[in-house]
């Protein structure tokens, strides 16, 4: 068996050139492959504590043979869904209020068509960075869910669409928070009403109940006196009628 021989300074040289060569040209086909689908979101001012922001998400197709049929977002700490109301969308789709952020949902999208909509936000909050948990679904069924973040420095596989915000300018503050769907719908309170135990006025309902117990207090009283006048005009003719005549 014969000893192989060592190869030449050239060789080596040699060796290394294609090796670096076929290095490069992997890396090439990888970055020339086609991205992963992705959601995105941007915002036309990124600035924290910014009034009546529109946000625009988008949502890449990844099937080739069933379209969007529904998109949620969970919205970020100091976003309520009662502060959210839908700009552009597909057509035929409309935004539902969730416990945690809202639906936009509707008609399929053709396979392969990219799901894009708008919101408007009544207010950003105050914070540098925002993350909106996407959850995709499709109208054979699979869900697609685009709600990881960074950890250990790892780039997740699906990660959530993060927006980032600029510092907030000087002076600006907070706006009160909005009310929910569900305190938007309980009936107005009395403006002129007592006020409760709690210290808040009265309800609609309560409103209602003391004005039945009024009711009812003036009826007694009007049978009160309509039986006193009986009393009273039994009692004058039980006196009239024992009363002796006068003879003539």
């Amino acid at each position: 068996m014969s000893t192989p021989m060592p190869l030449t300074p050239v060789a080596r040289t040699g060796r290394r050139i294609a090796l670096a060569g076929a290095a490069a040209l992997t890396a090439t086909l990888a970055l020339a492959a086609p991205a992963a689908a992705h959601a995105e979101v941007e915002a036309d001012t990124p600035q924290a504590l910014a009034q009546n922001v529109t946000l625009g998400f988008v949502s890449e197709a990844e099937s080739d043979t069933a379209g969007f049929t529904q998109l949620r977002i969970v919205l970020p700490e100091g976003i309520a869904p009662g502060d959210v109301t839908l700009g552009e969308a597909p057509e035929g789709w409309k935004l539902k209020a969730t416990g945690d952020g809202y639906s936009v949902a509707g008609p399929a999208l053709k396979a392969g068509v990219d799901a894009e909509h708008t919101i408007k936000v009544r207010q950003l909050p105050d914070a540098k960075e925002i993350v909106f948990k996407t959850v995709e679904t499709y109208s054979d069924g699979k869900v697609s869910r685009w709600i990881e973040l960074p950890s250990g420095g790892a780039e997740p596989e699906q990660p959530a669409p993060v927006l980032k915000l600029k510092a907030a300018t000087a002076g600006a503050k907070p706006v009160g928070a909005s009310p929910s769907r569900s305190e938007s719908a309980t009936p107005t309170p009395s403006a002129t009403g007592p006020e409760s135990a709690d210290g808040g006025s009265d309800t609609a309902a309560e409103a209602a109940q003391k004005d039945d117990n009024s009711s009812t207090g003036v009826i007694i009283s009007v049978v009160l006196a309509a039986v006193a006048l009986l009393v009273a005009g039994a009692w004058w003719l039980v006196k009239r009628r024992g009363t002796p005549s006068s003879q003539g």
